[in-house]
């Protein structure tokens, strides 16, 4: 059994290991997929996500075998003048790094980097939410993200 503050103890853990944290990418589960995952005795979590610039991606969390929480996305560049995939990359992990460090996944955050300024604005909490993060760039909106996700419950 687990409890919510369980389970976003793990949640915080995997994301700081795998994308944030340079994870190893995994056999990809689904044709052209992008697969980075993590472990913990009976939890296991996967992020898997399709494209690079522009992407579309689901994280889940098991809890013995069993589906207990996921999280869908999209994000894209919205300003390909004003930033880059691989720039936007850089401040999102330095953002999401330092929100990880605080032990949690949602709260909202803002956070400055010399290539830009991180917002990440959500309702809820882990138990069910949704959220928008973009990273503003001279005062204009070069990247955005949504996302939503919660408890899955057979």
């Amino acid at each position: 059994m687990f409890d919510i503050p369980m389970l976003n103890e793990f949640v915080v853990e995997a994301k700081a290991a795998t994308y944030v944290g340079g994870g190893v990418a995994r056999v990809p589960c689904r044709p052209s997929s992008h697969d980075i995952g993590y472990e913990r005795g009976d939890w296991r979590y996967l992020d898997s996500y399709f494209g690079g610039t522009d992407f579309a991606g689901q994280e889940v969390v098991w809890l013995a075998d069993e589906p207990i929480w996921a999280m869908n996305y999209f994000g894209c560049v919205i300003a390909p003048k004003l930033i880059d995939g691989t720039v936007a990359g850089t401040v999102i992990k330095a953002a999401l790094s330092a929100m990880y460090r605080e032990g949690r996944f949602l709260g909202g955050m803002e956070f400055d980097h010399p290539f830009g300024r991180y917002l990440d604005r959500n309702e809820g909490g882990c138990e069910r939410f949704s959220g928008h993060e973009c990273i503003m760039v001279g005062g204009q909106k070069a990247y955005a993200l949504d996302y939503r996700g919660g408890l899955i419950v057979p």
